[in-house]
């Protein structure tokens, strides 16, 4: 049987456009080379129910306790909100491969946490909407209706995907363009997260560029919400913080969550991929790289003085000499300066960084000492467990750091120490654990007799302060400023 021609061009076009349906439907939610899909295009396997609250509090929990919580926050048994049951099956669906939320209830929070990622994901909002993406737990990339100007002073007519809880002012709170497409329409977010720095890239434009997301939480017990305005009645007297006192940083790990609220939103395509150390490394590595001079040659300790025959080149890193120790020293003084130190920790491994130590000094009494120690390991080894001023990176016997950043035993890690005047500031694979100004500290709560000697110094050496254990310095770049 012979088709007329215009019958012919209509049973083409439609195959075509069925071959375009089927190429587009196989496309859909397949993850790049790399990526693993964290939504299945089916169900909501993988993923519970959480909202604005401190994820610490679930990691709390007992296993048994937290793997109740999660199954109530999926299928009922939680307490009812104000708008009624928050569990996610009353609010969240899927609907020909999209997740669709009605603009109420529990946030959709990712069953496993992450510490160092790159996150791919679409979604499509309608009027009203007000939502974000919470990257270890922590709000967030901001989503909103950008189209009804600003009315209520909060900068939405600025545009989405800033991170819009940061203090005011602070680095990429506000995006750098505004990149919304219209309501119908998808929007595309390409987020990479290291350390405590986001950057992220919407709708092909990049808005944010390596800014810290800091720790809503945090900011929330320090008295300061980015959507809320201080009562005058409730203003409390200054308190007299710790020495060194900082505001935690973002959590080392912690869960995607899709946040909603306002109306309708469709999310597809949640595409996330691990960013190895190594490659996050490099990452850090690279920006702001000039200026700085590498004095780990990798084949011998020609640029160092003091304890060399207590440490020795192995695979281009300078180690400590296992059962041995002493300070290995830089030939030239240094006064303010930022190092970059590349480091590997065996179990329980302590070592330190000497900063502003005089020839022949001692780092912990005539200069200052940061601690480089496996913290966690030493803690489960020793007798007598850690002082708070005694973890990785604390200013020794003065400040103590935050805990938990560093990267497993065995694995490489990237420090930055600046010392610039009397402020000295730790960052540990993109995370900022230390920022103290010496010149502020109260040394009445200090035994005179502890109290180092680079409080009255301004230059002095660098190096490594090794205690008989062998860790490695692949690499220990210097910039003078």
């Amino acid at each position: 049987m012979r088709l007329p021609l215009s019958l012919k061009l209509l049973c083409a076009a439609f195959a075509a456009s069925l071959g375009s349906a089927l190429t587009a439907a196989a496309a859909t939610n397949t993850p790049p080379p790399g990526f693993t899909a964290l939504f299945n295009g089916k169900d909501l396997s993988g993923w519970y129910g959480w909202g604005t609250k401190d994820p610490t509090e679930l990691w709390k929990m007992t296993p048994e306790e937290r793997a109740e919580y999660k199954r109530k926050s999926v299928h009922g048994g939680l307490p009812v909100g104000k708008q009624g049951p928050d569990h996610i099956l009353a609010h969240w669906s899927v609907q020909n491969g999209e997740l669709v939320n009605d603009g109420k209830g529990l946030y959709l929070t990712s069953d496993k946490d992450y510490g160092d990622f790159e996150l791919w994901v679409e979604y499509k909002a309608l009027p009203d909407g007000d939502s974000g993406i919470y990257l270890r737990g922590i709000p967030q990339i901001q989503i909103w209706d950008t189209t009804k100007g600003d009315p209520r002073g909060l900068g939405q007519d600025k545009g989405s995907g800033g991170l819009w809880n940061n203090s005011k002012g602070a680095p990429g709170k506000d995006p750098a363009k505004k990149m919304d497409r219209p309501f119908g329409e998808w929007n595309s977010f390409k987020i990479r997260m290291i350390g405590e720095r986001v950057t992220v890239i919407f709708n092909g434009e990049k808005v944010v560029d390596h800014a810290v997301l800091e720790n809503f939480f945090a900011n929330q017990r320090a008295g300061y919400l980015a959507y809320g305005k201080a009562d005058p009645k409730k203003k409390k007297a200054p308190e007299k913080l710790p020495n060194g006192y900082m505001r935690d940083p973002a959590f080392a790990k912690g869960p995607i969550q899709l946040q909603t609220h306002g109306s309708e939103i469709r999310w597809r395509n949640v595409y996330i991929r691990e960013i190895p150390p190594e490659e996050a490394t490099r990452e850090l590595a690279a920006r702001d790289a000039e200026g700085f001079v590498e004095l780990v040659n990798g084949r011998d300790l020609s640029n160092w003085t003091g304890a060399t025959d207590n440490y020795e080149v192995r695979n281009g890193a300078i180690y400590c000499k296992p059962g041995k120790g002493g300070n290995l020293l830089t030939k030239e003084e240094y006064g303010d300066v930022i190092i970059r130190t590349e480091f590997i920790l065996p179990p329980a491994g302590n070592n330190g960084i000497a900063l502003r130590t005089p020839a022949g000094g001692r780092p912990a009494q005539d200069g200052f000492e940061l601690q480089v120690i496996d913290s966690d390991g030493y803690n489960a080894k020793a007798k007598n467990p850690l002082k708070p001023t005694q973890y990785h990176g604390s200013l020794y016997n003065l400040v103590g750091a935050k805990h938990g950043y560093l990267r497993p035993v065995g694995t490489c890690n990237y420090e930055e120490i600046e010392v610039r005047g009397n402020r000295i500031t730790v960052t540990l694979n993109g995370t900022k654990i230390l920022d103290v100004d010496t010149d502020k500290l109260d040394l009445s709560v200090y035994d005179p007799k502890v109290l180092p000697g680079g409080l009255k110094r301004t230059s002095g050496h660098l190096g490594f302060a090794g205690h008989n254990d062998p860790v490695g310095f692949r690499s220990f770049k210097v910039k003078r400023l």
